[in-house]
């Protein structure tokens, strides 16, 4: 009989997130504020991937659309659907969010798979992420994320 390895998967995406979010400074309420991300990304290669797709700020009891495009380089091999959902860190205002992020991660997906990332702008908001992806992929890259608010 197969074991069902959610568990383990959950509590290892729950250990880094809570990692991760250890090593961030906690700003003061007057310097910047939180604000919870859902986003879904779609995205594929051989090498070179690239990838898009939409999410939602919600920032002080709003709902904020906004779009994501990618690349990455490195090993990338395949495809996925990214689900997403995490925090937005060090926002003054919800355009902070805008921008281009920096990303350095590993990942993988067959069928059903998990994955988190922390990215940060040049305006200092740091997003942490967790989620699952859905596809066939496996990733080693460095590559780069652009949100734009629509």
């Amino acid at each position: 009989m197969a074991k069902n390895r959610t568990p383990t998967i959950r509590r290892l995406i729950l250990g880094l997130v809570l990692g991760l979010a250890a090593t961030v400074s906690v700003p003061t309420v007057s310097q910047a504020e939180t604000g919870s991300v859902t986003l879904v990304l779609t995205k594929g290669g051989f090498i070179l991937g690239a990838g898009g797709g939409n999410g939602v700020l919600t920032f002080r009891g709003h709902h904020y659309r906004f779009r994501i495009s990618g690349m990455s380089v490195g090993f990338t091999f395949g495809g996925s659907i990214n689900k997403l959902v995490g925090k937005a860190l060090h926002l003054h205002s919800p355009g902070d969010l805008a921008g281009s992020y920096t990303t350095i991660g590993a990942g993988g997906a067959l069928v059903g798979g998990a994955g988190v990332v922390r990215l940060q702008n040049k305006k200092g908001v740091v997003l942490e992420l967790a989620g699952g992806k859905v596809g066939l992929e496996v990733s080693a890259s460095v590559g780069g994320l652009r949100i734009t608010m629509q």
